[in-house]
């Protein structure tokens, strides 16, 4: 499937105000709790990522940020979340570990 069909396919089934309520809780959760609940988020995460197909590539040339985007289109705010900021740290170091092999 592709992006954009995903982003709209995500915006229809999650109304707007829906998908803000998502980010302002992981946002509360992550500031009062130790162990914030991101069931709901990983579940979305999950199905873009299995309708985009995408595995983890086997060279940093062939990184491909999509699912990242997509989350981040969807969901605004997205950003300012922990839950975000690990993705993104967990690619980073999927990117070292590539570099250094």
């Amino acid at each position: 499937m592709k992006k954009q069909e995903i982003i709209e396919i995500l915006k229809n089934n999650y109304h707007r105000d829906i998908r803000k309520q998502v980010v302002k809780t992981l946002l509360s959760e992550e500031k009062e709790q130790q162990s914030p609940n991101y069931k709901i988020i990983n579940q979305i995460f999950s199905y873009v990522l299995s309708e985009l197909a995408w595995n983890m590539p086997k060279s940093t040339e062939d990184w491909d940020s999509t699912p990242l985007d997509i989350m981040e289109e969807v969901f605004p705010q997205i950003e300012k979340t922990k839950w975000f900021q690990e993705q993104i740290l967990m690619v980073k170091k999927t990117i070292e570990v590539d570099m250094k092999t």
